[in-house]
């Protein structure tokens, strides 16, 4: 080791879903299958150019405008970032700073840990129960503040909002973060108790629903006093986080909220039909309320299922990871890819 290593800071990275860069049905990283919004090409199309050279406003103000208009709450209640993982990570480096852990599923989105190490919090991960729900009587006990996905991922189980605000309501001391990736293809989101708890936080995306993960955009919701040290923290950071496409994109996608819901409504369907299939032919499959299945076969590896899939140009993800390692997920893609991949497992299964 050379001299000047000792003072590296080294951490396990987050490992990302694999990008192919050949034509493939892609099943694997949880993106939308359908177009954003039409508004979102024709504002793209029409942007001023000069408006480049230029930076980007660094309060995102149209953007936080327009989601501020949309969930009904004011613009001080709402901060954006470049992707949700952005605000989860200012997130954790704004608030998690007590001596005592933070408190996390231990399946769950993987990025906490690397959040955590990255910022050097110390954390306890609570076992989530053998259907793989979250118990939340372990988060009943003295921590330094609560994160969770709801619906959780990978599982894509949703824990019901009585359930959730009653682990919101036994840590009002402590930062309590519920991470919303997949809120609208599930269930009522939390959103509904930010002005009831002033220790509560909602993170939101628009790389599933709103069909742009390739533009980067997420959002968190709270109060004013803790947007206020999100926004303190991101300009001792990084001032001009959003790009200037990203704020009109962001605006654009907001306005038209019938697209939306039918893009919404789409892919739930979908879902439904696909997880039937997928029981028909002898996987055991939870009751994902997100994008995404996750399923197992009892008389085949995943690994193996996974790579055959794989072979045949339909990428899902694989982790074989503990207590999970027969466990695949699938996103939900356009009704022909589902069928394709359930004609593939069909044919190796008869």
């Amino acid at each position: 080791m050379k001299s000047f290593e000792k003072n590296i800071r080294k951490v396990e990275p987050y490992v990302p879903g694999e990008q192919p860069q050949k034509k493939v049905i892609k099943l694997n990283t949880n993106e939308n299958p359908y177009p954003p919004a039409p508004g979102v090409e024709r504002a793209l199309k029409s942007m001023d150019m000069d408006r480049m050279r230029l930076y980007p406003d660094p309060t995102a103000g149209e953007l936080v405008k327009a989601l501020a208009s949309y969930y009904h709450v004011d613009e001080d209640q709402v901060f954006v970032g470049v992707g949700s993982d952005d605000v989860l990570s200012m997130c954790f480096l704004t608030f998690f700073n007590s001596e005592k852990p933070i408190f996390f599923p231990d399946i769950t989105y993987s990025f906490y840990k690397v959040w955590a190490d990255l910022y050097r919090i110390p954390y306890e991960c609570c076992p989530v129960d053998d259907n793989f729900r979250i118990v939340k009587e372990d988060y009943y006990r003295e921590n330094g503040g609560v994160i969770f996905p709801n619906p959780n991922a990978p599982t894509g189980l949703y824990m019901e909002l009585h359930d959730v605000e009653d682990i919101i309501a036994r840590n009002q001391d402590v930062i309590v973060i519920i991470d919303e990736a997949y809120i609208d293809f599930a269930g009522k989101s939390a959103l509904e108790l930010i002005d009831k708890y002033e220790n509560l936080i909602v993170v939101q995306t628009f790389s599933k629903a709103r069909s742009m993960a390739g533009m980067r955009i997420g959002y968190a919701i709270s109060n004013p006093l803790l947007i206020k040290y999100l926004n303190d923290a991101k300009y001792s950071f990084n001032s001009y986080t959003m790009n200037q496409a990203a704020i009109v994109a962001g605006v654009e996608a907001v306005k038209d909220r019938k697209y939306f819901e039918e893009g919404v409504c789409k892919i739930i369907k979908t879902r439904d039909w696909a997880k039937k299939e997928l029981e028909r032919i002898g996987f055991s499959c939870l009751d994902s309320r997100a994008n995404f299945i996750f399923a197992a076969h009892p008389e085949y590896e995943a690994k193996e299922l996974f790579e055959l899939l794989k072979s045949k140009g339909i990428y899902v993800r694989y982790w074989g990871s503990d207590r999970i390692e027969q466990y695949m997920r699938i996103t939900v893609g356009t009704k022909e890819e589902m069928e394709a991949l359930i004609s593939l497992l069909e044919g190796r299964m008869l």
